[in-house]
Parts: structure tokens; sequence; C-alpha cells
């Protein structure tokens, strides 16, 4: 079954936010410390994620065409009416101080961006091997945990954009598998590696409230980045081509 992985881990983030809503009462000081832990180990992985690259040109590229698209389009303010529109048909809880949105916002980010999900989705469609969505699934299940405790249940909310977008991934797997060889998919996914850690990263720097980056108008990045791959891919074919080749 090509979408095993992915259900597997969607069942993750369910059953992680669904226990994290009975975790509500933590005291403030223990969510507070908790959230701060959270935030470095993302940025850990945001860091390790981005120094998978020796293309720094691409990567930046990549965030300055995503940040102009982002902005143009105002894609914050409207992940973030997303979340408020969902979090307006069910009742929040008062005195929380917390948003359907951010919980919602920061979960999606978090669970969609980097390259567990795409590689384990195209290992998914491509090989049947679901491994890697599964230890996914494992480890989002126990941040939705931590994160609807903090965060608030907008963070249940975040299976949809994860399973829609490791889902396609998956179906997609094989019409790719024919289409793009697999030296460049490689080369891809490095590049999608690098600039998605650098958006996790960002994510970490804004948990622990130390900066306020707009992360939802960088989105864009994640697109352009395999544009530029692909024009600089054919670029590099061009300037290999034979000298006395003639057209």
């Amino acid at each position: 079954m090509v979408l095993l992985g992915t259900l597997v881990d969607g069942a993750g983030i369910i059953v992680g936010s669904t226990l994290g809503l009975f975790l509500t009462k933590i005291p403030e000081r223990f969510k507070e410390t908790v959230m701060h832990g959270i935030g470095l180990t993302i940025i850990l992985i945001g860091l390790q994620m981005a120094l998978t690259t020796n293309m720094l040109v691409i990567v930046l590229l990549s965030l300055l065409s995503g940040a102009i698209i982002g902005e143009f389009c105002q894609l914050e303010e409207k992940l973030n009416g997303l979340g408020n529109w969902i979090g307006s048909k069910f009742t929040t809880p008062q005195g929380t101080g917390i948003s359907v949105s951010q919980g919602f916002v920061t979960a999606s980010l978090i669970f969609v961006i980097g390259a567990m999900g795409i590689v384990g989705a195209l290992d998914s469609g491509l090989r049947g091997d679901h491994s890697v969505l599964i230890t996914k699934g494992i480890i989002d299940g126990f941040t939705a945990l931590v994160l609807t405790s903090t965060l608030g249940y907008g963070v249940l909310f975040s299976v949809i954009p994860v399973v829609l977008y490791q889902g396609v991934i998956a179906l997609l797997a094989t019409q790719i598998n024919r289409l793009v060889p697999q030296t460049f998919l490689d080369g891809m996914i490095v590049q999608l590696t690098a600039v998605g850690g650098l958006l996790i990263l960002a994510i970490g720097l804004n948990i622990l409230k130390l900066t306020k980056i707009r992360i939802g108008n960088l989105l864009p990045a994640i697109v352009t980045v395999i544009i530029i791959f692909l024009c600089q891919s054919n670029m590099g074919r061009i300037r290999r081509l034979p000298s006395n080749l003639k057209f």
C-alpha cells in the first residue's frame, strides 16, 4: 500500500496531539522550559539539515526568490487566517493566550518541512519501503504531544497538510522516477534539505522568541529551490558539451 507510511505518520500526529490535550494542566513554568527545549532541538535539527549543502548560492537565491513571492502573496497572513478559520469552528479554551492558528502553523511547518517527509514519501512510492515515514511518525507523535500541551489543539489540524503533502509525493513518485534521473533527484533533495533546514532553524528561533521571522512568507523557497537547481543542472550540462559540437 503506497500510502501506508503517510497514514502511520498522520496517525502518530493524531495520537500525540490527543494525548497532549490531557496534559494542558502542566504549570506554565514547565511548559515554558519544555518549549525552550523544543526550540533548541529544532534549531539543532535545522542546522544539521542546512549544513548538508555546499551550494550556498542556490540556497540564497531560493530564499530570496521565495521571500519575494511569499511577501507578494502574503502567505503568512493567509496561513494564519486559515488557522483562525479552523479555530472559529471550535470552542477556544479561555485564558490560554494561545491562538489555534499558532499551533496549526507552527506544527505544520515542523512536520511538513524536512528531508524525512520527502525521502520517506519517495521510498514509499518507489520501493514500497515505509520505514522512514514510520520512524517520522514516531518522532512527530512525541513532538505533537508536547506542542499540543503548550500550543493547544490547533496542532491536531496539522495532520491535514502532512497527509496531503506526503501522500501526493508518494502517489507521484513513480512518475517522478520516470522523468527525473536518480543523480538529479539526489542533488535536488540535498538542496531541499538545506533550504528546509534554514526554515526549521527559523521556527526554533521564533519559538525561543529571539526573532519574529515570517516563515510562511519564505515557504515558496521550497519550490523555487527545485527550479533554480534544475536551471543550474542544465547550465552544467551545456558547459560540458564537446567543444567541437556544431549546431
